[in-house]
C-alpha cells in the first residue's frame, strides 16, 4: 500500500509541483519512508503548512456544524 502512495504523490509532484505533493502527504500524515518529508506538520516546509492549514480553515465550519447537529441527536 504505501508504494501506491509513494507512486502517487511522486506523481502528483509531476504534474502539479513538489509544494503541492508535500501539501499532500501533509494532508493525509503519510510519513513511514516517503519520498517528501512532509507526513507531519513539525518537518514538513513552511509552504505545505501553510497550505494544509489554509485547505482545512475553509472545511472546519461545515465539519463543526455537521458534528455538532450529530451531537445534537444523541
Amino acid at each position: 500500500m504505501t508504494a501506491g502512495i509513494d507512486f502517487g504523490l511522486v506523481v502528483a509532484a509531476e504534474l502539479a509541483g513538489e509544494a503541492f505533493a508535500q501539501t499532500l502527504q501533509l494532508n493525509i500524515e503519510y510519513s513511514p519512508a516517503p519520498p517528501f518529508n512532509s507526513g507531519r506538520p513539525e518537518v514538513a516546509s513552511k509552504e505545505a503548512l501553510e497550505a494544509a492549514r489554509a485547505r482545512y480553515s475553509k472545511l472546519l465550519p461545515g465539519r463543526r456544524a455537521g458534528a455538532e447537529a450529530a451531537a445534537a441527536r444523541l
